[in-house]
């Protein structure tokens, strides 16, 4: 949809799969970066802040009130509250299930990490950071792997 497209921003809370602090994240990110050549800029809300994620507040009361008083017998059945979810101004959600088998407990080494090209931007760098294409660029050395 956006073929011009040079750059991703991910908005993330801190916690689950997306941490600032996780090692696999930043490494996915950065195959992420490469396979489609985006510069990645990930800004994660602070710690306890995920309410202030503006598309999630707005949705969330919505589809608590689509599956008010129906009993959430099975996977599908929420699933499907969730995707016929709109607002009166047209928002709507996409819901699907994702059945993919996912590798736990996968470890990524000291090697691997100081691989990713990520630039922390000077403001709460750890929360708010670059990953960089690793067949665009040369790295200067003001860059920072995390």
């Amino acid at each position: 949809m956006y073929e011009g497209a040079t750059q991703l921003l991910i908005t993330a809370d801190c916690g689950g799969s997306n941490g600032y602090r996780l090692r696999l994240w930043k490494t996915q990110l950065q195959e992420l970066a490469n396979e489609f050549g985006l510069t990645i800029q990930v800004a994660h809300f602070p710690p306890g802040t995920s309410k202030w994620n503006k598309i999630e507040h707005r949705m969330f009361c919505h589809i608590t009130e689509n599956w008010r008083g129906r009993p959430l017998t099975s996977k599908e059945v929420v699933i499907n509250l969730i995707g016929n979810t709109t607002t009166k101004k047209g928002l709507k959600i996409q819901a699907t299930l994702d059945e993919n088998q996912y590798q736990k407990g996968i470890k990524v080494s000291d090697k691997e990490l100081s691989s990713v090209c990520l630039e922390r931007s000077e403001f709460h760098g750890d929360w708010n950071y670059r990953i960089i294409p690793q067949n665009s660029i040369t790295l200067s050395s003001s860059s920072e792997n995390g």
